[in-house]
């Protein structure tokens, strides 16, 4: 009876732990559920992204970020290239030069300064998306900067990001590369002892306006994208996180750059 009871107790145990550990430790707890409009999913060291060769450009990316990865290591690389990973072929410089537009990260390069080759792929052209100026170095850079404050925060973050390939769309250059009117980004933290997510959807266009205006539950941003975030998930967790919207979980105001 004694040998009955240990061995439950052992059981039990590793139960707890699995548990408690598995909360943080799902695999490609980021990644999006892959449909038939996944045209072809590219694995680079720092993201993942769904590349649409109909809009070139990604459907979404997605990645992991850490309080670990937002200490800066490596400079800035500014060195755009095309994605030789995409077997389509990606866009190219000519699509945005002289386009008046700028050529927006996805994943941004300030989410990748803790390794060289995490920075170099993250000026891909497969991780560009045409952005109105004032909307690239405005209320989507401050959101960037406000992610990187909630890596810091919460230690370890699942983040999202794509525009919304949806609508009459104009195009720029010879591949006819997409232009978005409006763009997401969710953000899961699945740490203890507040498990929580939230959603964007930001107009490509200059705002003034706070963030908390843009804030919506992820659900919000599953209606208007059809993809499916975060299903790695339990059902009960992944329903319960992705219909509720807290405001006052969030910091909202970024000490990161």
């Amino acid at each position: 009876m004694k040998k009955i009871v240990f061995s439950l107790l052992i059981i039990f145990n590793a139960l707890s732990f699995y548990y408690s550990q598995g909360r943080t430790k799902i695999k490609d707890l980021e990644l999006p559920k892959i449909t038939k409009q996944d045209n072809e999913v590219v694995r680079h060291l720092g993201y993942t992204l769904s590349y649409n060769e109909k809009h070139e450009q990604a459907n979404w990316v997605a990645y992991v970020l850490t309080a670990a990865k937002v200490v800066k290591t490596v400079k800035r690389s500014n060195h755009f290239c095309i994605d030789e990973a995409v077997s389509s072929g990606s866009a190219t410089e000519d699509d945005y030069k002289n386009s008046g537009y700028d050529r927006g990260h996805l994943a941004p390069a300030g989410d990748m300064e803790w390794n060289e080759q995490a920075m170099e792929e993250s000026f891909y052209y497969s991780n560009m998306s045409p952005q109105v100026p004032a909307f690239n170095r405005g209320i989507w850079k401050h959101l960037e900067e406000l992610v990187r404050q909630w890596a810091k925060e919460n230690q370890t973050i699942y983040i999202v990001t794509g525009p919304v390939l949806k609508g009459d769309l104009s195009t720029i250059g010879p591949d006819n590369v997409s232009v978005p009117h409006y763009y997401y980004k969710v953000i899961l933290d699945y740490t203890e002892p507040e498990l929580k997510g939230i959603g964007f959807i930001i107009p490509n266009a200059s705002s003034q306006k706070p963030l908390q205006d843009y804030a919506v539950t992820i659900d919000s941003v599953e209606k208007v994208t059809g993809i499916d975030f975060f299903s790695a998930l339990p059902d009960q967790q992944e329903r319960t996180i992705e219909k509720n919207l807290c405001i006052a979980c969030w910091s909202w105001t970024s000490t990161t750059n």
